[in-house]
C-alpha cells in the first residue's frame, strides 16, 4: 500500500506537511535514487533520503504518538533557529531519538501561554488546517475603556489587511481601573489576529495569554518555560477531534529466558539453608 510522501515523512516527525512540501519543492528529498516531486507516493520499502542522508523509517504501528504541553513565556520565538541567537520555544524541549518536535500553531514574541508540540506531523497538520476549525481561547488584558459598540464590532467582524475577521465569543473577565480582562475565542490562526482585531478598534493590548487550544487547556500547575507530556488516553482523545485513529502505544519487547536459564536464575537467588 502506498501513501503520499509528505504524509509518511510528517508521521515520522520530520515536520508538518506544509514544511515537507517545501523540502520536496526545494529538491532536498529523493526516493529510490530519484529527486522527489510533489504528489509522489511511496511504499514501506522505499529508500528515502533527505539532504543525501538515508532515513530509517519505522512502521506506523511502531511509532508512539507523543504530545507536549508547553507554557511559553514572553520573549521566546516560535522558530528553531534565530539569527540573533534569541531564545526559542524549542530550546527547552526534550530530545527525540527519531524525528523532531513539530509546533502546533505559533505564538508571537510578546504572547505567552499554551503551545502544543508533537512528533506526529500529520496530527500537527490537521490541527492547524483551517478546515478543522479548532477553537482557540485567549485571556486578553486591554488598556482603556471598551464600549458596547466595540464589542459588537469585534463580534460582527471587521476588515483587516488580510480579510474579514471576528471573535466567536467575547466575555468580560474583570479588571481594575483602566485595565480590563476579556476571554475571547476564534477558530483561525492568522498572524497576530487577536492583537490586530483589538487594535482595529483603537484598543491597546497590554497582555495576551493563550489558555486553550481545542480540547487542551493550559494547566494552572504548569510554570512558564516548562512542559509536561500528555498521557496516551489524552492524546487519543485529541487525535479523534481531527479524525485520526487512536493509537495503542507500542509495547517494549520482553526478552524471555528459556526454561533452563530461568531455573538457573532462581537457584542463584535462592538463599542457602544454614544449620
Amino acid at each position: 500500500m502506498s501513501e503520499k510522501l509528505q504524509k509518511v515523512l510528517a508521521r515520522a516527525g520530520l515536520g508538518s506537511r506544509r514544511e515537507l512540501e517545501v523540502w520536496i519543492s526545494d529538491g532536498r528529498i529523493s526516493v529510490d535514487g530519484k529527486k522527489a516531486t510533489l504528489g509522489d507516493r511511496v511504499t514501506e520499502d522505499a529508500k528515502i533520503r533527505v539532504d543525501g542522508v538515508a532515513l530509517v523509517l519505522k512502521k506506523e504501528s511502531e511509532i508512539r504518538r507523543r504530545v507536549l504541553v508547553y507554557n511559553k513565556p514572553v520573549g521566546e520565538l516560535c522558530t528553531r533557529k534565530d539569527p540573533e541567537n534569541r531564545p526559542t520555544v524549542f530550546d527547552r524541549l526534550p530530545n527525540l531519538r527519531q524525528g523532531r518536535w513539530v509546533a502546533i500553531g505559533r505564538l508571537d514574541y510578546n504572547t505567552c501561554g499554551l503551545l502544543l508540540f508533537t512528533n506526529d506531523g500529520e496530527l500537527a497538520n490537521r490541527m492547524m488546517h483551517p478546515s478543522s476549525t479548532i477553537e482557540r481561547e485567549y485571556a486578553v488584558r486591554v488598556h482603556g475603556g471598551v464600549s458596547d459598540q466595540t464589542i459588537d464590532n469585534l463580534r460582527n467582524g471587521v476588515m483587516l489587511e488580510d480579510g474579514m475577521a471576528s471573535f466567536d465569543t467575547i466575555k468580560a473577565a474583570g479588571g481594575e481601573a483602566t485595565n480590563q480582562w476579556f476571554h475571547v475565542t476564534l477558530k483561525e490562526g492568522r498572524n497576530r489576529e487577536v492583537r490586530r482585531l483589538w487594535e482595529s478598534q483603537d484598543v491597546e493590548v497590554s497582555r495576551l495569554i493563550r489558555v486553550r487550544y481545542g480540547v487542551v487547556e493550559l494547566p494552572r500547575s504548569l510554570y512558564r518555560g516548562t512542559w509536561s507530556e500528555m498521557e496516551d488516553a489524552q492524546i487519543n482523545k485529541l487525535a479523534t477531534t481531527v479524525d485520526l485513529e487512536p493509537k495503542t502505544p507500542p509495547r517494549k519487547k520482553v526478552h524471555q529466558r528459556n526454561p533452563r536459564q530461568a531455573r538457573m536464575a532462581t537457584r542463584r537467588k535462592r538463599p542457602h539453608n544454614r544449620r
